[in-house]
């Protein structure tokens, strides 16, 4: 079987000499992956998105390292290889990075699995680029025209190691708008796609992803083992799931044996999905779906003084930029107050937070100083980070933590 043929670019990309300053030395040579507009000093050649830029030492002319060039971000160069060691970007190369990425996801796959990240951009040495598989579809969702060039090369690379039958292409927002290719958000390059929606398998539990249509690629594959441990924490137990999108952490829930789940999400659409996401699955309980402003609706459960034995807040990034950050402070000590009343007795409090821009320490510390404030004891009973298939090989590269607080009144 043949991949489509408007993967194909008709750009060569060049060889780029390049020379950085001594603070953008100093990142390649400590193996960081980004190289800013800021620290290039010289190029010896007009560049173009997907040339390859050939990093110098500014003093002894030594090669350090290799990287792509992006003309449409301020990160200029997105490193490949941060090494004087020699290495040629190549089929050989890509491929040996790709078949290591999988080997990192094998322990994953023997878990009653069939979804995950295989490509985790910049942690995985794909800057700009993810690779989700679906059982049998591969999503590609592509960040920066660079990897153009590079598509008639990598995407039977992906499909082999992963053994997809299906192949599809998904665009960030600026890559959708470009006039610089023929691909389309959502396109088959690779195989058949009967229906957009994919049935897929996390830890036992059945679910489904819109891969043409959906949200990045189609489901959030992050959480998965806080989902499974709220699962288990959840047998006979009545859950809230705020800011709940397809379900992930009701449907385990309920496949868990809660007697009750309330699933709560502003998009009255992504509330269909989490009811039929449940229904995909053999269970007992009550699902529950409220559609609303997560704080608004928050707020008027307290005053009805409802309460729940496990309440789990997952919300989306509030800081995607350094000016949103103490906003994003407050919004997350909101959040923590009003799960502490909501959650009864003995209860479980799940916070979570993707924001990178928030790092680790500060979440947790916003958490219990929170907590602390509202006279209740409680217990942090456990702490996590990224899973198994989404590493992090550089400080930027993290952005999930999730605290599990346990109430003893």
């Amino acid at each position: 079987m043949l991949f489509s043929e408007n993967i194909k670019c008709d750009y060569t990309p060049k060889r780029l000499a390049v020379k950085l300053n001594a603070k953008g030395e100093q990142f390649v040579l400590k193996g960081h992956p980004w190289v800013f507009s800021n620290n290039i000093v010289k190029i010896n050649a007009s560049a173009a998105s997907g040339d390859l830029a050939i990093i110098f030492n500014k003093n002894k002319n030594k090669v350090i390292g290799l990287g792509l060039y992006d003309a449409a971000s301020p990160i200029r160069i997105k490193m490949l290889h941060s090494s004087t060691e020699k290495a040629e970007i190549n089929q050989d190369f890509f491929q040996t990075k790709i078949h290591l990425a999988y080997k990192k996801r094998e322990s994953l796959l023997k878990t009653q699995t069939n979804s995950y990240r295989l490509l985790f951009g910049e942690n995985d040495g794909f800057p700009g680029m993810i690779a989700d598989v679906y059982d049998t579809v591969l999503v590609v969702k592509l960040y920066s025209e660079m990897w153009l060039p590079y598509l008639q090369m990598l995407l039977p690379l992906l499909q082999n190691e992963t053994r997809a039958k299906t192949v599809v292409i998904r665009l960030s927002r600026s890559l959708s708008q470009s006039n610089t290719h023929q691909l389309e958000d959502g396109c088959v390059v690779y195989g058949i796609l009967e229906n957009e929606v994919v049935k897929f398998i996390e830890h036992g539990v059945r679910f489904s992803a819109n891969v043409i249509k959906g949200h990045k690629t189609g489901y959030f594959l992050d959480h998965r083992a806080n989902r499974k441990q709220v699962g288990l924490w959840s047998k006979g137990k009545k859950v809230l799931d705020v800011f709940s999108y397809a379900g992930g952490f009701s449907v385990h829930a309920l496949y868990n044996s809660a007697t009750e789940v309330t699933s709560l999400d502003i998009s009255k659409q992504a509330l269909e999905i989490a009811l039929q996401n449940g229904k995909l699955n053999a269970y007992t309980g009550t699902h529950k779906t409220l559609a609303g402003d997560a704080f608004q609706v928050l707020r008027a459960l307290i005053k009805k003084n409802t309460v729940f034995d496990v309440v789990v807040i997952d919300p989306p990034s509030f800081a995607k930029q350094a000016s949103e950050i103490e906003l994003a402070k407050k919004k997350y000590a909101q959040l923590a107050e009003l799960g502490a009343k909501l959650t009864a007795k003995n209860g479980l409090l799940v916070l979570a937070s993707c924001s990178s821009r928030i790092v680790t320490q500060a979440f947790f510390d916003i958490n219990s100083t929170v907590l602390t404030a509202q006279s209740r004891n409680f217990d942090m009973v456990k702490k996590t980070l990224h899973d198994t298939d989404h590493p992090v090989t550089f400080p930027e590269g993290a952005y999930l933590k999730c605290g599990y607080y346990r109430f003893l009144d």
